[in-house]
């Protein structure tokens, strides 16, 4: 059987190389992405995608939104997500074929963008952004950029319309209405379960047999999955130990409070919430990490 941390020394490392340990890769739309840049850093994959983005064809949340919008209703609208941001347009322009005219009026209000992929779509769309949250993009940050526009924009009395990323944020949520605004939530699309759970299956079985060395969890939304197919196979128990044993690397923030909130610690925060960065990193730091987690 192979024994990831025994082939690890300070003497064999020549730059970031995780040396044949066990990766457990949970990325939906990039795992190929992923799962090729652990091989190229010298790591063994395991590729169990966790999540489907399922568009909420009959959205009545969003299309009450852009009827609103339109209308001149909202003061700030909150894009959390490019995938988001994309999925409501699409919304709107498929059901109620009003694209030009909800982009016109997304473009006349003060859009605040979680980070940088909302803000690529509306540069796209030629639409301006009146304000982005810093790195590393959590709602804390954002709320904090809201605050230092209080002089432009008072959130009190404010009528704020915040797009949801698949699960709703309460803390964002009761954070605008701590400050008086006035806030409605417009899910636009909801992560499900993949259609083939055997890749999530086996990767729970791998776990429980302690055959996982490290895990990566880019989202919060993994998390919750790989705990719930677990829980279905009875193997909840055996999977937590699996994942105590093993390193566990987090994207960032976000991510590492739901790891948190569940029980876990987090050994690795990447410098940069980008996946490239979490792999590098995860690679330079693995070996080390899993000899003193394991001694």
């Amino acid at each position: 059987m192979h024994k990831g941390p025994a082939a690890w020394s300070p003497a064999t490392m020549v730059g970031p190389n995780f040396l044949g340990l066990r990766v457990l890769v949970l990325e939906s739309r990039r795992a190929r992405e992923m799962a090729t840049l652990v091989t190229t850093y010298g790591g063994l994959p395991t590729v169990a995608p966790s999540m489907r983005e399922v568009p909420l064809e009959s959205n009545t949340e969003a299309l009450e939104f852009s009827t609103r919008l339109i209308q001149g209703e909202f003061d700030l609208v909150v894009l959390l997500t490019g995938v988001g941001t994309r999925a409501l347009i699409d919304v709107v322009d498929r059901v109620a074929h009003q694209r030009d005219t909800f982009l016109a009026a997304l473009a006349r209000t003060r859009i605040v963008a979680r980070g940088p992929k909302p803000v690529a779509v509306l540069r796209e769309l030629k639409i301006p952004v009146w304000l982005m949250a810093p790195e590393p993009n959590t709602w804390k940050e954002l709320v904090s950029a809201l605050d230092g526009r209080q002089s432009e924009l008072s959130l009190q009395g404010a009528r704020v319309a915040v797009q949801e990323y698949g699960v709703a944020n309460p803390d964002l949520l009761a954070a605008l209405e701590s400050r008086g605004a006035l806030v409605t939530s417009v899910p636009v699309y909801q992560w499900a379960l993949p259609d083939d759970l055997e890749p999530l299956r086996a990767a729970v079985r791998a776990l429980a047999a302690d055959n996982i060395d490290v895990v990566m969890f880019t989202t919060s939304m993994q998390v919750v999955h790989l705990l719930r197919v677990a829980e279905s196979m009875q193997m909840e128990s055996a999977t937590r130990e699996g994942l105590h044993r093993a390193v566990i690397a987090s994207i960032g923030p976000t991510t590492s409070d739901e790891l948190r909130q569940r029980g876990f610690t987090i050994d690795l925060e990447p410098s940069h919430p980008k996946m490239g960065f979490l792999v590098r990193e995860t690679a330079e730091r693995a070996g080390a990490l899993l000899t003193a987690k394991r001694a």
